[in-house]
């Protein structure tokens, strides 16, 4: 749906009022949540308690600037209101993530690429400025340059737990109708990965990604804008993206569906909910979005429905959800997908590789600004094996990627010890940023809310 735009006035109206919220909410000692209707975390936690602070209203585009190729933004807008106002201008976003309800500030937030992150880096990279309402009731501009630089690169990865971004300053670049897209196959994984490597130094492309749907069958997908297509698929009805991918060897877009393609299918992970068989998805038409998903998922958590049905059937096991986002540096892909592939053995797994866009160093998600990385990821649930317990396997996955000096996303669960967990997301700067912006706590601790789901 299309949001619409708000005026600077309208914004700073509702500023002054959440303000307000605040901290008459800080003057009685509540405790404070981020009362919202969208999430992307795949971990369970408990209710939030205490007076929630109603941000959803902040969903809307302020300004497109086409000189300078940048746009404001209110934080709980979607990327896909946001990508809609901006087509309206032949521009995007540098990077946009790959599901419809990701919200622009949760981005920020939180972790998030895309495939144009081999050229523009991750979202928080994209960002030049943001307005943020801390802890302590007050808003502040924060900049690269200004005297809110720390909490300016400290703020990705930190969940909220350093404040709510309400307004964000984005770089767009360029935009065409159509995307070409070229699906090339390798049987080899280190081929495979000096080809993602290539394709990353070629200036004619705007994207870069890849799925391996097993160990020898292995898709890099490049792809850029173009003016003009032969034919134009479609992937958010019948046909399916993914599947496409080994039995077309070049493909177009409209620049608006290839943004979207992974949206349709949750990638791949429609087919957990059935939504793949062509008779169910004939009639299933409006689930056939992540939004959906979201609520089945959340539906399946709250009633069980996948365990109850397993016992009906007369399956009597424990399956242990897997969900993660991890980047690996190039040089030991193949060691890590080789792991993976014989201790995890989900398929297919989603290939994004990303470099940072400049020098400046993020502390509570570094990584080396001159390497390239992997994105790796999966989500499924696996098995368990008899008498193992819940995090037998994301454990050696975060093992794993301890061991190649890697990188996780903490937007699923995580089982960190608390002391390595702080080794990884740099807890120094972490407290320094809470002791100026958040001195009571009101906002929570990250290690709280991403280990012990508080």
């Amino acid at each position: 749906m299309d949001q619409g735009k708000d005026t600077p006035q309208q914004y700073e109206e509702k500023k002054a009022s959440v303000v307000a919220e605040l901290n008459q909410a800080l003057a009685r000692g509540a405790t404070v949540g981020l009362g919202k209707k969208t999430s992307n975390l795949f971990r369970s936690r408990q209710q939030s308690a205490g007076h929630l602070i109603d941000v959803t209203d902040f969903n809307r585009v302020i300004s497109v600037d086409e000189e300078n190729l940048l746009a404001e933004v209110e934080g709980m807008t979607t990327f896909d209101a946001f990508t809609r106002e901006t087509l309206k201008h032949g521009l995007l976003p540098a990077v946009v993530p790959e599901l419809k309800s990701i919200t622009v500030g949760g981005a920020m937030a939180g972790i998030a690429i895309e495939s144009s992150s081999f050229k523009y880096g991750l979202v928080h990279e994209t960002v030049v400025a943001m307005e943020v309402l801390t802890g302590s009731g007050a808003v502040v501009t924060c900049l690269r340059t200004n005297e809110h630089k720390e909490l300016f690169f400290g703020f990705p990865n930190s969940y909220g737990t350093l404040g709510y971004a309400l307004k964000l300053t984005v770089r767009l670049v360029p935009a065409k109708k159509f995307v070409e897209l070229k699906h090339e196959k390798f049987d080899v994984a280190e081929a495979y990965f000096q080809a993602v490597n290539k394709a990353c130094s070629r200036k004619d492309l705007d994207f870069v990604d890849g799925t391996v749907f097993d160990e020898h069958s292995q898709y890099l997908t490049t792809a850029r804008f173009v003016d003009s297509a032969p034919f134009v698929s479609h992937y958010t009805y019948l046909q399916i993206y993914y599947k496409s991918i080994a039995a077309r060897p070049v493909d177009y877009l409209t620049a608006y569906d290839y943004i979207w393609r992974w949206d349709t299918d949750w990638f791949w992970c429609s087919k957990n909910f059935g939504l793949q068989k062509p008779l169910l998805r004939f009639f299933a038409r409006p689930w056939l979005r992540s939004t959906a998903y979201w609520k089945f998922m959340r539906w399946n958590r709250k009633y069980q429905w996948s365990e109850k049905l397993l016992r009906l059937r007369g399956v009597e096991r424990q399956d242990e959800s897997v969900i993660q986002d991890v980047q690996i540096p190039l040089e030991h892909a193949h060691e890590f997908l080789a792991f993976f592939h014989q201790a995890i053995g989900i398929k297919p797994v989603w290939i994004c590789p990303t470099k940072s866009a400049s020098q400046d160093r993020y502390p509570t998600y570094n990584l080396n600004p001159d390497q390239l990385y992997l994105n790796f990821g999966f989500w499924d649930v696996v098995p368990l094996p008899a008498g193992a317990e819940d995090g037998f396997f994301n454990r050696q996955v975060e093992q794993k990627v301890d061991q190649l000096q890697g990188r996780k996303s903490l937007y699923s669960t995580v089982f960190y010890q608390e002391k390595a967990f702080w080794q990884h997301y740099d807890r120094p700067n972490y407290q320094m940023l809470k002791d100026r912006y958040d001195p009571q706590g009101t906002l929570g601790d990250l290690y709280e809310k991403t280990v012990r789901r508080r």
